[in-house]
């Protein structure tokens, strides 16, 4: 197993218990308490998890440091996969989108349907890999009639998330308008807001929102609590949440939700599929195929 493998198992075990041992790791990979102690080194290094005596824990819930694309999408990725086929029904044909950096709105991009006539720009480096064109369906004429998304790349510096900001992307912003912005978080609180670990992202995140009609927020249940160091905008500014039921047990039970669904304007609940019902799940759904999902605030589901 490579290094990048077991730093992934080792970040999805601490998401599952919040605590993990040395021991118990090198059972699970197969390898030596050495070679654990130095996958959660260079964890910590990077701010993936806090090294304690004889394993690892969770790093606390306020945050600047900004993790990489690689290790969050090792993170709650069946809930991601859940909540990105579940945007997919608020798009409409010849939509004009903003899809922001993160690991849900990769996935999201991953499903976007050829055939709507869409056009998207991006600050993301993985989103614009998302959408590279395939080849031409027989019968194409050249002219795009394969389908395909018109995408925009948004320039500037690139940061650990694989997302474009500074100067150069705020520059490219001007002038651009959207009907919906798909935007991914670090954080969801009730007080703080959405959030960000990046100054700059933080700065890039509003002015999509503001070039847009509608702001969609694509978050797992992971998130909600947690507190980054930059605010993009308050809860009030979602036109729709979409998140995984992994929120009905977040708080005291079904609070979080019921806090949510006043304080955004539509709040969509993804159903994630039953451990043993995933192996027989594709890796990503086809567009147009969504799992149940539950709607609150009169929004039809």
């Amino acid at each position: 197993m490579l290094a990048t493998q077991r730093r992934h198992r080792i970040l999805q075990e601490l998401q599952a218990s919040g605590t993990v041992r040395v021991a118990d790791l090198a059972a699970v990979l197969g390898v030596s308490e050495m070679t654990v102690r130095r996958d959660i080194d260079s964890l910590d290094a990077e701010g993936q998890l806090l090294r304690v005596h004889g394993g690892a824990t969770r790093t606390g819930t306020f945050s600047a440091i900004e993790p990489e694309f690689v290790s969050k999408s090792a993170q709650e990725s069946d809930a991601k996969r859940a909540i990105a086929a579940e945007a997919l029904s608020l798009l409409r044909p010849d939509m004009t989108l903003f899809i922001s950096g993160g690991t849900t709105t990769y996935e999201f991009a991953r499903l976007l349907p050829r055939d709507l006539g869409l056009t998207v720009a991006t600050n993301s480096i993985m989103v614009a890999n998302a959408l590279v064109p395939g080849p031409p369906s027989p019968g194409a004429n050249g002219s795009g009639a394969h389908g395909g998304i018109r995408t925009l790349v948004l320039g500037g510096q690139r940061t650990p998330s694989e997302a474009l900001v500074g100067p150069v992307t705020m520059h490219a912003m001007e002038n651009l308008h959207a009907d919906l912005c798909f935007m991914g978080v670090h954080g969801i609180d009730p007080e703080a807001g959405i959030t960000s670990p990046n100054l700059l992202e933080a700065e890039v995140n509003a002015a999509m929102i503001a070039a847009s009609e509608v702001l969609v927020v694509l978050a797992d249940a992971s998130k909600y609590g947690v507190v980054g160091l930059a605010g993009i905008a308050p809860l009030s500014s979602i036109g729709t949440l979409i998140t995984d039921s992994g929120i009905t047990t977040r708080g005291a039970g079904h609070a979080a939700a019921e806090m949510l669904a006043q304080a955004v304007g539509h709040l969509r609940i993804a159903a994630v599929p039953a451990r043993a019902e995933q192996a027989q799940l594709p890796s990503h759904l086809p567009a147009g195929r969504t799992p149940q999902v539950t709607a609150h605030k009169g929004h039809d589901a």
